[in-house]
């Protein structure tokens, strides 16, 4: 199974429209996991649209039409890899520890906020990733998304990409 990982996209805020490599990301995945900030309801619906799959939450940035439609958290099962979906996981600081305790029958946690590219493994074996941001850099050389694979319970092939500046 074929992932697409993003957050902090922040459509039309940050950029008019995600970029084309992107979409052609989302296209050919068999799944995309958004962890928040859409901003806007038109976006939901294009990746709702152009995707096979789609799992998202809600970001601080997102009004009441997205938090209406999308929950806080999201859970899933993929193929025996159990995975939780939220925006905020707090300051980096104890982030592994903390996000551990509060998600302990999890397998991999998808967060985003920061827009900073984030890979870890908590003690007790949860990873946590955050894939950055595909529109809005902030302080990062690049605006990025995560591809990663599910095979037999297991996540393999995570890798980070970078976008082109517009």
């Amino acid at each position: 199974m074929r992932l697409v990982l993003t957050a902090d996209t922040h459509v039309p805020k940050r950029a008019r429209d995600l970029p084309g490599p992107f979409w052609a990301a989302i296209e050919a995945a068999d799944l995309v996991v958004h962890a928040g900030d859409w901003v806007d309801e038109a976006l939901l619906d294009a990746m709702t649209a152009r995707s096979r799959r789609l799992i998202g939450v809600y970001g601080n940035n997102d009004g009441p039409a997205l938090r209406a439609r999308l929950p806080e958290v999201a859970r899933v099962e993929l193929d025996g890899l159990r995975v939780a979906v939220v925006h905020e996981t707090g300051p980096r600081t104890g982030r592994e520890k903390r996000c551990a305790a509060r998600f302990p029958d999890v397998d991999l946690l998808v967060f985003g906020h920061s827009h900073i590219p984030w890979d870890t493994e908590a003690p007790g074996g949860l990873r946590l990733l955050n894939p950055g941001s595909p529109t809005d850099r902030r302080s990062q050389p690049h605006a990025t998304y995560l591809t990663a694979e599910v095979q037999a319970g297991t996540l393999t092939e995570v890798q980070l990409h970078r976008l082109p500046r517009p």
